[in-house]
């Protein structure tokens, strides 16, 4: 008489943290195959600028904008020199576009005067560019150099692995932080990708559909009623940190 095989469920509270990280990655890159980057650039230095448009807005919106901003003004020496509020018109609907446009253009100035006009491919550099922090510098080592240094923290990542209860942190950097221990090195980067792809789907901010989740069995937070309290307000000063 054969063994029986009963297959054991994987459930989160038979999990460890990291376990139940790893368990999520691997269901993620079962639902999003082919999740990359979703704004288009063609160099480093337009993935910079495009990752700076979209604090605070929608990578549809800044891919909208970003054709006429770099047929006009298309490498790191023309943003430098260009007329600001003609540059500030071009990026007008992403909002903000006053700080955002003053920040590209002092970004691309230090690029040209302190880096030959190459856009750093390290963290330490990439941070004392205005209108840079860790977020965006992720983005541009991740997709424009294909380095891994950090995990990119945004406001899909934070919600969801709030959620997940992958983190107890509030502040992005000590999210990132707690990310890099559970992950593999080589995933951080396109671990962001899929969880902001997920959140857009399914993980809304506000009425997430735990019912068609495929993480729901892993989520603490799943079918749980969703309370949103008061918004923040979005300063120029807090923008540069998101």
């Amino acid at each position: 008489m054969g063994t029986k095989i009963v297959p054991v469920s994987i459930t989160r509270k038979s999990l460890s943290k990291k376990q139940q990280a790893i368990e999520i990655l691997a269901r993620l890159k079962r639902l999003y195959p082919d999740a990359t980057c979703s704004l288009n650039y063609s160099t480093p230095v337009q993935l910079l600028v495009a990752t700076i448009l979209s604090a605070q807005c929608t990578d549809e919106r800044v891919n909208k904008v970003t054709p006429a901003l770099f047929a006009r003004f298309p490498d790191v020496e023309s943003l430098a020199i260009a007329d600001l509020v003609e540059l500030e018109n071009l990026v007008r609907s992403t909002g903000f576009y006053r700080n955002k446009a003053k920040n590209i253009q002092a970004a691309c100035r230090m690029i040209v005067t302190e880096f030959n006009s190459v856009v750093p491919n390290q963290m330490e550099q990439l941070l004392k560019l205005p209108g840079v922090a860790r977020k965006t510098a992720n983005v541009v080592l991740g997709h424009g150099y294909g380095i891994n240094v950090g995990v990119t923290v945004d406001t899909h990542v934070k919600r969801l692995c709030e959620r997940l209860g992958l983190t107890e942190a509030k502040d992005p950097v000590r999210i990132e932080q707690d990310l890099m221990g559970l992950l593999p090195q080589s995933d951080w980067e396109n671990w962001s990708i899929r969880l902001i792809y997920h959140g857009r789907a399914i993980c809304k901010a506000r009425s997430p559909v735990c019912v068609a989740c495929e993480l729901a069995d892993l989520c603490p937070a799943a079918n749980k009623p969703v309370v949103v309290g008061s918004a923040t307000q979005v300063t120029p000063e807090l923008m540069e940190r998101l």
